[in-house]
């Protein structure tokens, strides 16, 4: 199948999706104790396409190490289906997104997680979830990562995003 992938955590892949990361730490941003309750009811709004980020921080380096020790924190980006990519017309194009988290996580795409592939994989594997099976030039996508440092019994080390990419598939 032929295949071509934009990197959107560089500038260059970001200009063409009209990408912005944005950063915040914690289960449930701001809220007390980092939203990290006992038996939280609801999940955290972070993963819903519709919670507002605007006053997280702009993230411009995904790889880069972000706290320490039992840390969750949220990777956010509203992503554009261009035209085209290496000159094929996007329309009806299968679109993956594919990333690694260091040391877990969760992939939400338009407010849902692929329970299969983008919920909680291992220790530091790569993950590949469905982002649309018919993409159209202009929609937009919601991504949202949630990044858990590990191992969690005695977590140390950081947590960051490896890489971020949309794949398209014809």
């Amino acid at each position: 199948m032929p295949r071509a992938t934009i990197n959107i955590a560089e500038p260059s892949g970001q200009a063409i999706t009209d990408t912005t990361w944005r950063f915040a730490v914690g289960y449930i941003p701001g809220e007390p104790n980092l939203g990290l309750v006992g038996e939280a009811q609801g999940g955290s709004p972070a993963r819903r396409p519709d919670y507002d980020d605007s006053g997280w921080e702009i993230c411009n380096d995904l790889p880069g190490r972000v706290s320490g020790g039992f840390t969750f924190a949220w990777y956010r980006a509203n992503v554009t289906i261009p035209e085209t990519i290496n000159g094929q017309p996007t329309g009806g194009m299968r679109v993956q997104f594919e990333t690694c988290v260091d040391d877990y996580g969760e992939i939400w795409v338009d407010g849902e997680c692929n329970r299969d592939r983008g919920a909680v994989q291992g220790f530091n594997v790569p993950q590949r979830v469905p982002v649309t099976t018919s993409a159209q030039p202009g929609d937009q996508h919601t991504i949202a990562i949630l990044a858990v440092n590990g191992p969690l019994g005695d977590p140390f080390g950081t947590v960051f995003v490896r890489y971020a990419n949309l794949g398209f598939e014809w």
